[in-house]
């Protein structure tokens, strides 16, 4: 009975699986000129006009101009197919063919990732990318093949700095302040290197949190901090570009291996020229996100020499940084 049952729920799974989607194969052309046509989808948990959306729809865009119609891409933003937990796991499968993903919680399936939450590590955007467009970059995104997942490029998602209901000035003022973090124990131990108390939360929670004080403030990029109206109860800006996180766009390495290798040449190519417009849009959203909250009385103070703060948390880099100190010889050779 138990085997039966074992069965019955594989079956439903399956099922579930094959009516969510998928991706569709017919062949086009005659005799030995045919090649396979796909329908393939990427999932976003970004609203529509949101700049790594308008990422995944220029690589869409370009895949199916240069396969001829053949391979087409349908692009879901808002979380329409799931959370990004969910979708990873539908990714691995293979139900879900393509996904938009923050570099960080990728560090569950390969911790070298871990470098991007590093604080200070790099010293601009310029840096960055020069680390993020080497071999050693390109490796990182190519050790996901171990969990399933085939990295297929970068994308920007800015900087991420502090904002708090009480008046920041300088990095002195963060002291003793209850600032929400990503669940890490690196983001705890960086905070406690600046004197702030780290309070991890869900995202979800934090405009609530920030309302009725049981935080004093949070640390992100401005076009999420714009769009979330944390600006609303956090006026107060900080500009100490203290993580540099990019996203990564991903497909299953389950439908990868099912590609001859033009049509994987031509995905990777795609991926890796969408990046400019994926930037492109991303720097009018911070440009547009200052613009606005700067018009709603938002003070913003840029710190001018973050040589202090990299002494201040150098004993946290060098304690997560050690499994992977490869990278930092690499993130350390990209500085321009």
């Amino acid at each position: 009975m138990k085997a039966k049952g074992f069965l019955a729920s594989a079956i439903f799974m399956s099922a579930i699986l094959a009516g969510c989607g998928g991706s569709a194969e017919t062949e086009t052309g005659s005799g030995e000129g045919k090649k396979p046509s796909y329908t393939f989808r990427l999932a976003d948990v970004h609203p529509a006009d949101y700049p790594t959306v308008v990422g995944d729809e220029k690589f869409a865009e370009l895949v199916e101009e240069r396969t001829d119609g053949r391979i087409k891409i349908e692009v879901f933003p808002s979380g329409q197919l799931g959370d990004e937990k969910a979708v990873l796991e539908q990714v691995q499968l293979g139900a879900i063919e393509f996904t938009r993903i923050s570099a960080s919680p990728l560090a569950e399936f390969n911790g070298d990732f871990s470098v991007f939450g590093l604080p200070y590590v790099f010293e601009s955007d310029e840096h960055m990318w020069s680390f993020l467009e080497s071999e050693k970059a390109t490796e990182l995104l190519d050790g996901l093949n171990q969990a399933k997942m085939k990295g297929l490029a970068y994308y920007d998602s800015g900087s991420r700095s502090f904002y708090s209901s009480k008046e920041l000035k300088s990095m002195d003022d963060l002291k003793g302040l209850k600032i929400r973090v990503q669940q890490s124990e690196i983001n705890i131990d960086f905070l406690s290197a600046l004197g702030a108390n780290a309070t991890p939360m869900p995202y979800g929670e934090v405009f609530s949190a920030l309302q009725t004080g049981v935080i004093d403030g949070a640390e992100n990029n401005l076009p999420s901090f714009d769009s979330a109206n944390h600006y609303q109860e956090a006026p107060h800006v900080l500009l100490d570009h203290h993580q540099r996180t990019p996203e990564v766009l991903l497909m299953s390495d389950t439908i990868w291996g099912k590609l001859n290798e033009e049509d994987q040449k031509i995905i990777k190519q795609a991926a890796i020229d969408s990046v400019e417009t994926q930037k492109e849009e991303w720097a009018k959203w911070e440009e547009q996100s200052e613009k606005k909250m700067k018009e709603e009385g938002v003070t913003f103070t840029e710190v001018e020499d973050i040589k202090p703060l990299q002494d201040a948390v150098k004993p946290v880099v060098e304690k997560y940084s050690k499994d992977y100190q490869d990278i930092m010889d690499a993130i350390e050779e990209a500085r321009p």
